[in-house]
């Protein structure tokens, strides 16, 4: 530890198994454990308008439905924004001090939302200004990611990371489960709100508050800053520069992306294709999918994370096919199960490409270190960390805007056609551009690349 501040640790070398078992292992745990409980808020409170924007027009606002949709997507947009400097934020102020200040400030949206959802009067403008602070919700999944990919040991980084994401990406299913249950209970009432048709909206922001409280004092008191994690902009910033932090973005886009994006749509979805069923068994959709995501990431450490996206996505695009069939003709149990089934494979898919990243950097820059000896080795090996914990964020940071292109998607279908058909039409095509991505980049053993042929060899 630092002599000058204790939050601070100077000699953290996770690949040493003596250094991890005697005292890393424990360290690594606690700080992970926190970061789980503010990233779990971070996510609730970005998708809170998932559920808010379903009791907009009972409780008197006149938002048309491509509008209710803007409103659940426009914190998707932001939020994926937002995890560009917060990708950066680890390496510069340190993990447990940017985990101190990115819970605080969810103090923002969830006031503000209190407030404005009691005020029918409040014009669409304001209110999109107001959901889209919630954006601040979803930058925390970048540098919690970032930070936590410094604590562990290659050998379990998948397992880690598919726990810090599943841990955070359940709060997706926490506010959509608790969220409906506490605004038709009148146990926060800051303004003096009067409720509509029995709804609490302002409960939807005010349930948060201790929660907040709590995750910044476990922060301030049981997390660490690591030495080891330190580095300039410039150096992290090489990382744009990388092909494959290209492809991956792209490929998360398709495996996050729509997790967050039909997380955030699926409650309105099922509003305006199936009215008569309750949108409280929308939470059921991110439980999964949050569940599903730990055992990608271990799956991805056991049998190579390129071979698991692959065949994940050919599950996903076959599902899809099975919404567009069963959307059309008003099945609600088919069109649930299938969802359900995309669910699972965004899970499963989160954690294999993020599995996947630390190791194309670390086989990257091994190769490019070979004939250097063990100093170019060690070195090789301390710049893969530092860019890949940089790319964790980088790439998490695009494949979030899934979160803003699937809600409106929808939105604009269903204003243009009727349905949400062509839309869930585009996502098929998408996903089959990822299928092919996965396997030319990442499977494919071909003479002519040789950085392709060593990720292939190296079972990335």
């Amino acid at each position: 530890m630092s002599s000058k501040d204790p939050t601070w640790i100077s000699d953290w070398n996770p690949e040493d198994p003596t250094f991890w078992e005697t005292r890393g292992k424990v360290t690594a745990r606690r700080n992970l454990i926190w970061s789980i409980v503010a990233e779990h808020i971070g996510f609730s409170v970005w998708l809170i308008w998932s559920i808010v924007a379903t009791k907009l027009p009972a409780a008197g606002f006149h938002y048309t439905t491509d509008e209710l949709f803007q409103l659940v997507a426009i914190p998707g947009l932001i939020g994926s924004l937002m995890r560009f400097p917060y990708t950066f934020a680890v390496t510069t102020f340190g993990g447990r001090n940017w985990t101190i200040f990115s819970a605080a400030v969810l103090l923002i949206p969830t006031i503000g939302l209190a407030y404005f959802v009691s005020q029918p009067d409040t014009p669409f403008w304001l209110m999109l200004l107001v959901a889209s602070t919630a954006g601040l919700g979803g930058g925390n999944f970048a540098s919690s990611m970032a930070n936590i990919s410094f604590f562990y040991p290659d050998r379990m980084k998948g397992w880690a990371l598919g726990l810090n994401a599943a841990g955070g990406n359940i709060g997706v299913s926490s506010v959509q489960l608790l969220t409906p249950i506490l605004m038709g209970l009148g146990l926060f009432n800051l303004y003096q709100a009067t409720p509509v048709s029995g709804v609490f909206l302002q409960n939807a922001g005010l349930m948060w508050i201790l929660p907040i409280i709590i995750a910044v004092f476990g922060a301030v008191f049981f997390m660490n800053n690591l030495t080891s994690a330190k580095s300039s902009f410039k150096d992290q910033l090489a990382i744009v520069k990388r092909k494959h932090t290209w492809i991956m973005s792209f490929i998360y886009i398709g495996t996050f992306g729509s997790f967050i994006g039909y997380s955030a749509a699926f409650p309105l979805l099922i509003k305006t294709q199936f009215p008569s069923v309750t949108i409280a068994i929308a939470f059921l959709g991110p439980l999964v999918g949050s569940l599903s995501r730990p055992f990608g990431g271990l799956l991805a450490d056991k049998i190579g994370g390129a071979i698991i996206t692959f065949w994940n996505f050919i599950v996903m695009a076959a599902a899809t096919i099975g919404v567009i069939y069963f959307v059309g003709n008003k099945d609600f149990t088919g069109f649930l199960v299938m969802f359900l089934i995309i669910f699972v494979t965004t899970g499963i898919g989160n954690g294999s490409t993020y599995r996947m990243i630390p190791s194309i950097f670390r086989e990257e820059n091994l190769r490019k270190a070979r004939g250097k000896g063990e100093a170019g080795r060690l070195a090789a090996i301390k710049t893969a960390s530092i860019e890949s914990g940089a790319a964790v964020g980088f790439i998490g940071a695009i494949g979030a805007c899934g979160g803003y292109f699937i809600p409106s998607g929808f939105g604009k279908s269903i204003a243009v056609t009727g349905g949400p058909q062509l839309a869930l039409v585009i996502y098929l095509g998408f996903y089959a551009i990822c299928l092919a991505f996965t396997w030319w980049f990442y499977l494919r053993r071909s003479p002519a690349e040789a950085g392709a042929t060593s990720l292939a060899e190296a079972r990335i």
